[in-house]
């Protein structure tokens, strides 16, 4: 059902491997990312639930396998609606709630968007190496403690995969990501000028962005979110 504005809302924000640097990525991009979003105007609560990657599931009409093929899926066959709509019918399927819309972002646009909040605040909790998305050995190494991660730093530090938790770490970080930029966005210093400057900036970053949800409504959660 279509939002009423005042109810809980469920929001799939998918993350997409158009190009990581590999030879192989070719053809419909794969949910690199998905995170189902979650907030109640009544409450004022929000809360997100990082969806593994390689989850096993059972994908409506391609039968059994990865989440993260679903929307590869849905835009190889042309279904209505592609790719989305297929990996929020399946994320409805196996979590058991509404998903009313959607928001996928290519990674240049992610790289666009943190750089134009001039960086984020990560608080790296053990050491780890991030590889940059491109060819390269271009490795950089970040300590335990706070940092102020630009786009390139940020996305690398999100995608990290390698460390002893797998996906479950990757997770937590792509969240403390997501919790940066929203820390940037309400500093004082910066929320009034992004909400007058956010036609601009989202004029910049909707080559990469897809969503079925309006400027409106992409407005009005961010005021939600924002309290």
């Amino acid at each position: 059902p279509a939002w009423d504005g005042a109810s809980r809302v469920n929001v799939l924000l998918l993350g997409l491997d158009t190009y990581d640097g590999s030879a192989d990525r070719s053809g419909p991009a794969r949910s690199d990312t998905m995170i189902l979003l979650t907030l109640d105007p009544k409450s004022r609560t929000a809360g997100m639930l990082s969806i593994p990657r390689d989850l096993w599931v059972n994908i409506p009409g391609f039968g059994y396998g990865r989440v993260n093929t679903a929307y590869m899926n849905g835009d190889a066959a042309k279904l209505p609606g592609g790719g989305p709509a297929l990996a929020m019918k399946t994320v409805e399927q196996v979590i058991g709630v509404p998903v009313h819309y959607y928001a996928q972002m290519e990674f240049a646009s992610c790289v666009r968007l943190i750089d134009e909040l001039d960086k984020i605040p990560v608080y790296v909790e053990k050491k780890i190496f991030i590889d940059p998305v491109g060819p390269g050995d271009d490795k950089i190494m970040l300590s335990r403690g706070l940092h102020m991660l630009g786009g390139v730093e940020a996305l690398a530090y999100a995608r990290n995969r390698y460390t002893e938790g797998g996906d479950v770490d990757r997770s937590r970080r792509q969240q403390q990501v997501i919790m940066g930029i929203r820390a940037r966005v309400l500093e004082p210093a910066n929320f009034s000028r992004l909400v007058t400057s956010a036609p601009d900036i989202y004029a910049i970053i909707q080559d990469g962005v897809n969503t079925n949800l309006t400027f409106d409504q992409i407005m009005r959660l961010g005021m939600l979110a924002s309290s």
